[in-house]
């Protein structure tokens, strides 16, 4: 396989939000808006930018939101197109960025049962697994997360997992690696733990939700039981895999796992928005000189 061999992305989005309670009782947590957008907006816009447009979103129950997202909205559009040419614009492109198809997850299974319905799609190509409630953004000058993935899958031609140092309190939320350095930011994978006691850890690198997989996946996935939570946990699937790559990218995660990880990447991404950081900075300096405590 030579360049562009990944031209399919997936992006897991069925999960019950459960963290995220109550605001995501009838909203699903990928659509809670990060600064002028929602989560999975980003991760569509991230697949956009590294060339691959053929993009499948796992949905579930409760979920019709995210299709809507992407879906042409005739009467709204017709509206902004004769009072707000701009805004119309930015609206009309939601629905020509990418070939979106979309596949429901009947019952609540895990992330790696999730995964496992994109098979008739992704069929025996590889592929990559976007997760819908996270964000990467690329350093300054660097690539997006995916392209530095797909670089890295160019050269090697194995399973790529993105991980990052993560603190020891946040270890027990990761799939954590044991992995021996083969080049700069590359690992070769021993083993991979899914949220895994501190004492257990075999090292501090988790996965944040980038992935690069052969369809060998598929296989492996059909053979895994339930494991962490009762449910398919794709970090097991992943264990199964005779050759598999670590790759810390360029990037910065931005977390939206929890309520606080969201109103935190909210806060950072909007500092760095050109609208909005200028207002919001004299906010907060207002706040902190009126006895606002960190």
């Amino acid at each position: 396989m030579g360049k562009n061999a990944v031209t399919k992305i997936v992006i897991p989005a069925a999960g019950l939000g459960t963290r995220f309670l109550p605001m995501t009782k009838t909203q699903p947590k990928e659509m809670l808006p990060v600064v002028d957008k929602p989560v999975i907006q980003y991760v569509v816009e991230e697949a956009v930018l590294s060339g691959i447009d053929d993009i499948i979103i796992i949905t579930g129950k409760g979920k019709r939101a995210i299709e809507d997202h992407f879906d042409s909205s005739f009467e709204l559009e017709w509206k902004l197109e004769q009072k707000d040419p701009e805004l119309y614009q930015q609206v009309k492109k939601l629905s020509e960025l990418a070939d979106i198809h979309f596949i429901r997850q009947k019952h609540q299974n895990g992330l790696g049962d999730a995964v496992l319905t994109a098979e008739k799609h992704c069929g025996d190509e590889p592929f990559a697994v976007l997760l819908g409630d996270t964000i990467t953004i690329p350093n300054a000058g660097q690539k997006t997360c995916t392209k530095q993935m797909l670089d890295v899958f160019d050269k090697y031609q194995e399973s790529i997992v993105v991980v990052e140092q993560v603190p020891d309190y946040k270890i027990p939320d990761f799939g954590i690696i044991d992995g021996t350095i083969i080049e700069d930011g590359v690992y070769q994978i021993n083993d991979i733990v899914e949220k895994p006691a501190l004492e257990n850890a075999p090292s501090n690198l988790g996965a944040i939700g980038r992935y690069i997989f052969t369809p060998e996946i598929f296989d492996y996935l059909k053979e895994t039981r339930p494991g962490y939570g009762g449910e398919i946990q794709l970090t097991d699937a992943i264990g199964g895999l005779e050759n598999k790559l670590g790759l810390v990218t360029k990037c910065t995660r931005y977390d939206i796992g929890d309520k606080l990880g969201w109103m935190k990447s909210s806060l950072k991404l909007a500092l760095e928005h050109e609208e909005f950081a200028g207002p919001l900075k004299k906010y907060m300096k207002k706040l902190y000189e009126e006895g606002f405590d960190e």
